[in-house]
């Protein structure tokens, strides 16, 4: 869990992913730009030997006030020139002149944020690697969980609870594999100077540019991007793209978790010691020493009513992810950028993306605990779909009768005899097998009682569904074993 912001209030849900999106990290990114830079001057011969190791040990986050520094940048529009003055104060004279050579206040906040995006991405990635696994064993392990499909809300006819898992799996590996696509291909230094020609290194621009992505790890553009904002679409679409997929498995959960449902809950939870030591450490807490009542908070608890089990999983997962179209929306509506440096537009990116960074962390990070400890009732779907009293199966009941009366009329039998079981009560075989009327036509067209009985069997009407979980699975385990991590592929 991100520490500094887990101990804020809101922290625990929105900022529960691995890696920090706080102030401290956004300092050492761009400190970590600042010393790259440093490092790729001394490479190119234009500043003195031990450079660049003098200014990579001075940029420490730790050694630096945020405050201070967002202080300082109300008098300059961004915090790097209070940052590059701090940093070369803490230099040796001699390498003082290797800090921010070169280089303009966004080269230093956007190749911070490439850095940064590729820390999370990574975080990221390997909590969707969790979720997908869980996904896969749910799947595999359902596949012949019958429960009944609802479609606008509405009972549909079956399906299997593998098949879900499948979907949740299929849509989880996919959001992986563009994730990992723009953190190895898209995340590129930022290195233009004042208007994007890097003429205060003369012809030595382009090779300082050149080392400076080698020195961080990124990837060099073919030239300074500064007012074209592709690369912040393409990380912001990825992140909205894995909160999406995210936001459908929260959902499914939270619908089919509802009392009246209670096809699935969430499991005991590994993040609940957290919450139970933090409240433990709260004078006269619940939990903590000398203090009456249960030992610790209760997971899924509401603080009126005492019988809820609330799936906070999934609903913060939803709390997360709920947000993430709008932040993509601002970053895209902000790419429309002036000429060779933007006014304002530039600046309206900062906070959008460190939030889309930080609650897609946290989704991913809920997700894999989410899935992983998933408990699914499969007498319970069983019941539920008893209780629709054969409704579900009339389609494969007219499928049966439009052979021989053809379809339109098959339609029309079977939607009467629906009418007619649901204002009785009974269950639709019931009605197609007791009415006279019904009976007579089914009689007439040779259709026999044992074919009703066949057609309304859940088990007999499931399609595709296994064929389809098992391409899952093997698109899910040809992604395992093909899979490259992007900091592999950046040779990290």
């Amino acid at each position: 869990m991100a520490d500094d912001e887990s101990h804020g209030l809101f922290g625990g849900v929105f900022a529960r992913g691995p890696v920090a999106v706080d102030d401290n990290a956004w300092l050492q990114a761009m400190l970590d730009a600042e010393a790259g830079l440093a490092r790729a001057l001394e490479r190119a011969g234009l500043a003195p030997a031990g450079s660049g190791e003098a200014v990579t040990a001075a940029a420490r986050a730790a050694d630096f006030e945020p405050g201070e520094l967002g202080a300082l940048a109300a008098l300059t529009g961004n915090p790097v020139p209070g940052l590059a003055r701090a940093l070369a104060r803490r230099v040796p004279q001699a390498a003082a002149g290797a800090v921010h050579r070169g280089a303009t206040s966004q080269d230093i906040v956007d190749t911070a944020a490439m850095l940064l995006a590729r820390r999370v991405i990574d975080g990221v990635l390997a909590d969707l690697a969790r979720a997908a696994d869980a996904a896969a064993g749910l799947a595999g392990t359902h596949r012949s969980t019958i429960m009944i499909g609802r479609t606008l809300l509405q009972q549909a006819v079956p399906v299997t609870f593998g098949l879900v898992a499948a979907g949740w799996l299929t849509s989880i590996d996919e959001a992986r594999q563009g994730l990992a696509a723009v953190s190895s291909g898209r995340l590129a230094v930022q290195f233009g100077g004042a208007a994007g020609t890097l003429a205060s290194l003369g012809e030595a621009g382009q090779r300082v540019a050149a080392l400076l992505a080698e020195e961080l790890g990124l990837a060099l553009p073919v030239l300074p991007w500064h007012t074209d904002r592709l690369r912040i679409i393409d990380v912001a679409a990825a992140l909205a793209r894995a909160a999406a997929a995210l936001g459908k498995v929260a959902r499914d959960v939270t619908l089919l978790a509802q009392s009246e449902i209670g096809e699935v809950h969430e499991g005991a939870a590994d993040a609940g010691a957290p919450a139970q030591q933090a409240a433990a450490s709260i004078p006269g807490a619940p939990g903590a020493p000398g203090a009456p009542g249960p030992a610790g908070p209760r997971r899924g608890g509401s603080s009126a009513m005492p019988h809820k089990h609330n799936p906070v999983a999934a609903i913060a997962i939803l709390g997360c992810t709920r947000q993430a179209p709008g932040l993509l929306a601002t970053l895209v509506a902000s790419a429309e950028q002036e000429l060779q440096r933007a006014a304002g537009a530039w600046h309206a990116e900062w906070e959008p993306l460190a939030c889309l960074l930080r609650l897609t962390g946290s989704a991913a990070s809920w997700a894999a605990e989410l899935l992983s400890g998933l408990t699914v009732d499969g007498s319970r779907m069983a019941a539920n779909l008893a209780a629709t009293k054969d409704l579900p199966l009339a389609e494969h009941v007219a499928s049966l009768l439009a052979g021989v009366l053809g379809g339109a009329q098959a339609h029309d039998m079977v939607a009467e005899a629906a009418q007619r079981a649901v204002s009785a009560g009974l269950p639709l075989r019931d009605v197609l097998l007791a009415v006279p009327k019904l009976e007579n036509r089914l009689a007439s067209a040779g259709i026999t009682a044992e074919q009703i009985e066949s057609a309304l069997e859940p088990a007999g009407y499931l399609g595709a569904a296994d064929a389809f979980i098992t391409a899952a699975l093997e698109a899910h385990q040809s992604l395992e074993g093909s899979w490259t991590t992007p900091s592999a592929l950046r040779g990290g």
